[in-house]
């Protein structure tokens, strides 16, 4: 493992993002330090940015909300001393992270919510056609990827078998 891949604790893809006791929880359990969104909506959004500050500060986390396309450029400049909890919506902001060389190792699927043409995977995670494209694609590239709510909870990992 390459030294900038160690400071990427985890990834999780929540269509959420950063959120009341969830995004406390999980930045805590990872140990993260700083929470880095990467989403293009939340990069240009500054009400959704104050209200995922206020999630942060009670975890003790600093935040950042960068671009996709920000988040590929400025990844590997992370300071050591950085230990990142990466934060991203869609299986298809995940995929385009990890094309784009992002140094994603673990990844937690959180919430995918129920959207029309979407189906059931697991109480809290649907998935279209697009979005099993876009996890296999990950997962087949030797990324450990799971569904789990809370840390401690039973992990599911995605298989096809799963996402059938």
């Amino acid at each position: 493992m390459d030294v900038m891949a160690a400071n990427i604790l985890m990834t999780r893809i929540d269509n959420r993002l950063v959120h009341g006791q969830v995004g406390v929880t999980w930045t805590r359990a990872v140990k993260a330090n700083l929470i880095v969104v990467a989403n293009d909506d939340a990069a240009n959004d500054e009400l959704q940015q104050k209200l995922m500050a206020t999630t942060a500060d009670s975890s003790g986390a600093d935040i950042r909300f960068f671009t996709i396309e920000k988040t590929i450029n400025v990844i590997n400049k992370a300071a050591d001393r950085q230990h990142i909890f990466l934060v991203v919506k869609t299986p298809g902001d995940l995929l385009k992270l990890v094309e784009g060389g992002v140094p994603v190792n673990k990844v937690n699927v959180g919430n995918m919510h129920f959207a029309q043409g979407k189906r059931e995977i697991t109480k809290k995670v649907y998935v279209d056609d697009q979005d099993v494209h876009d996890l296999l694609a990950v997962a087949h590239q030797g990324i450990e990827i799971f569904i789990q709510d809370y840390p401690g909870e039973k992990q599911y990992p995605i298989t096809e078998q799963l996402l059938k």
